[in-house]
């Protein structure tokens, strides 16, 4: 890491912890010309595979962000898995997934690689993004119009005022501590092993699952491959085998070596680290105190069962961080921060019930759960119609259905589209420069999409002038259909207006092409 530069006194954003979340709402307020500090405790990347699964949303952000071009050229795309009951497939499932798609429905890389990706985006842009590495956030005091953050580094501690503080200092944050806030929720007993070990093998990319298989009776056990020739191998602990214990090599290697002789890996191969993981549905009930913000583990914790977790947290960075830039360049009121909070606590429970689900299934919490899990295992053998329960439920982008930033969806749109609240919808698009994914135009400002029928009318056009980005979509633009199918144009030569947020979310949507509901629209939502 570079040397370490003097602290700032003074930064709009401070953003206590350097993992993916922070990082990217770091880019992502970069790309809005917002200045930040970033104090991570670390002396660099995390070590472990840790989060490892990236879904087609969170690569859409992480696009935003700069490390589009990078995670791409390393991460291992999967499109679905198989599940196996001892040594019996029960369970083959494909993920939605098309030839046109921009993003493969989910990747599998190491975090280390995310959080380095993020961070050369961000020395790009050194004026507005600095990261303090082996510094940590030691003494936090909020007021009405800032927060005074204490900052531990090798020579000593030193005061930095920040406009707004924004914890992503994951499950143990020291900011939530300093506040005296505490998570809200279930913790089960289930204790996982995971583990990275270097391996060659010629498997497709999935996700593997193994329920009571023959080389650890008793034990669930799941497989990724990763970049490097790495697998990740998560396998449960018997509720009387002792943490110490478990975590020993002498312990690790058997276990691992019979289950890859038992599937046909015979190539050689070394563990690289291992953790011990348990899983958490916790909550903060508010992710706004005052001026002291809350995302990712720091907020929440999901479980790894249907990988939500570092997805959500992505989310949350990408739902922050245009809010944090209206409210800072004095675009919107600092109210404006209030929906972040509604919307992402909303998402966090939905999240969390879909994980509470998958987590019941993986890691049965008592007798009665095993019970019903083996019942169903049992059957699936057999039954077709069974096989749909094993499904782990892989993460989808949550629809904010009641926030209060929702306009209408005003006159004749299809039923099942996609109306206010919902993660907009992709679409290959035709321009001037060539083909082009929708969702490479959204990250950093309003956007309207305008559905016509001929020339763009002048008065949209305008719309460039209140700092909305006006993207006309003309039906030989709309290559496939898809646009104008997915946003729910009724007809192929129906027109319409679809105003998309910066975080990539339906606003509103108007027929026909008059702007002024649009604007009035933005005025009342206090966004203009």
């Amino acid at each position: 890491m570079p040397t370490p530069l003097p602290l700032p006194a003074h930064v709009p954003v401070l953003i206590a912890g350097g993992g993916p979340v922070g990082l990217t709402l770091a880019a992502l307020l970069a790309r809005q010309g917002i200045a930040s500090l970033v104090v991570e405790a670390d002396a660099g990347y995390c070590t472990g595979s840790r989060a490892i699964c990236v879904s087609r949303r969170s690569q859409e952000i992480l696009g935003w962000a700069g490390a589009g071009a990078a995670l791409a050229a390393k991460a291992l795309p999967w499109t679905g898995g198989r599940s196996y009951y001892r040594g019996t497939e029960v369970l083959h499932f494909r993920m939605p997934s098309e030839p046109t798609e921009r993003f493969a429905p989910m990747v599998n890389i190491q975090q280390y690689y995310v959080e380095q990706f993020v961070a050369e985006a961000l020395a790009t842009a050194p004026e507005l993004a600095r990261i303090a590495w082996s510094a940590r956030v030691a003494g936090v005091a909020a007021a009405q119009e800032g927060v005074t953050v204490e900052v531990e580094t090798g020579t000593g501690r030193v005061p930095v005022q920040a406009d707004w503080l924004v914890a992503c200092d994951g499950g143990r944050s020291t900011v939530r501590e300093q506040l005296g806030l505490q998570l809200e929720g279930t913790q089960y007993e289930g204790r996982y092993v995971i583990v990275d070990i270097v391996q060659q093998t010629q498997r497709p990319v999935e996700r593997l699952a193994w329920f009571d298989p023959p080389s650890n009776p008793g034990s669930t056990i799941l497989m990724h491959r990763q970049p490097d020739d790495v697998w990740r191998i998560d396998y449960q602990l018997r509720d009387d085998e002792d943490a110490e214990q478990a975590l020993k090599p002498e312990s690790i290697l058997p276990r691992l070596r019979s289950h890859l002789e038992m599937i046909g890996e015979h190539a050689p191969w070394r563990m690289l680290w291992a953790s011990m993981y348990n899983a958490k549905c916790l909550t903060l009930p508010r992710y706004r105190h005052g001026r002291v913000l809350f995302a990712g583990d720091a907020a929440h914790l999901v479980p790894i069962f249907g990988v939500r977790g570092l997805n959500s947290g992505l989310d949350d960075a990408a739902n922050l961080a245009w809010k944090l830039a209206s409210v800072l360049e004095g675009r919107a009121a600092p109210q404006l921060l209030d929906t972040y909070s509604t919307e992402r606590v909303q998402a966090a429970r939905e999240n969390i019930a879909y994980g509470a689900k998958s987590t019941e299934f993986m890691a049965p919490p008592d007798f009665a759960f095993r019970l019903l899990r083996e019942a169903t295992l049992r059957l699936a053998l057999d039954e077709p119609a069974v096989r749909p329960l094993i499904n782990p439920r892989q993460s989808a982008p949550v629809a904010y259905r009641d926030s209060g930033l929702n306009g209408p969806s005003a006159g004749d749109w299809r039923d099942g589209s996609a109306a206010a609240g919902q993660a907009a919808p992709e679409a290959l698009l035709a321009g001037p420069q060539g083909s082009f994914h929708l969702t490479q135009c959204f990250g950093k400002e309003f956007t309207c999409l305008v559905f016509g029928d001929g020339p763009l009318p002048q008065a949209v056009a305008q719309l460039a002038q209140h700092g909305i980005a006006v993207l006309d979509i003309p039906p030989e633009a709309d290559l496939h259909g898809q646009a104008r199918d997915r946003y729910g144009l009724p007809a192929p030569d129906a027109t319409g207006l679809v105003l998309v947020r910066p975080d990539g979310y339906v606003l509103a949507r108007w027929r026909g092409l008059d702007p002024a509901p649009l604007l009035a629209c933005m005025q009342q939502k206090g966004l203009a």
